[in-house]
């Protein structure tokens, strides 16, 4: 009798742990993160907004001639930015008002400015969001 109670004990706990096994894997293996597809270049022109060259003084004096490429995700987001060309340039001139040339040169320095505009536009941003912001051209007298 002990050993029927046993046998049937094992059983039920070694299907339980195979049910469990398969659960897992059938759940790691559909719920798991999609792939991220990274966007043609097609698909950045399309989703992109050109901001116009902006020139103006530096915390240090100096003056910035400078112009930005902003990549949003989708065309709704891009119509909307469009739409706040005005905030966009009042956000560039704010943050580079606060900054001195020094801060602005190299590699980090170009980063600090990207993203802070991204970060400041996605803050208005309401269909959408920008996904990147590339300097096209900049200049510092």
């Amino acid at each position: 009798m002990k050993s029927k109670a046993l046998t049937i004990m094992m059983i039920t706990l070694a299907t339980i742990t195979l049910i469990g096994v398969i659960a897992l894997v059938v759940i790691l293996k559909f719920s798991g993160d999609e792939e991220v597809k990274e966007p043609t270049i097609e698909e950045v022109i399309e989703y992109s907004v050109d901001v116009p060259e902006t020139t103006t003084n530096l915390m240090s004096n100096d003056f910035i001639r400078i112009s930005f490429k902003i990549q949003t995700d989708s065309k709704k987001a891009k119509s909307e930015l469009e739409k706040r060309n005005f905030q966009v340039n009042n956000i560039i001139i704010e943050e580079l008002s606060e900054l001195k040339a020094a801060e602005l040169q190299g590699k980090k320095g170009k980063d600090l400015i990207e993203t802070k505009v991204r970060d400041k536009v996605n803050s208005l941003m309401q269909e959408g969001k920008v996904e990147k912001v590339y300097i096209t051209s900049m200049m510092i007298q």
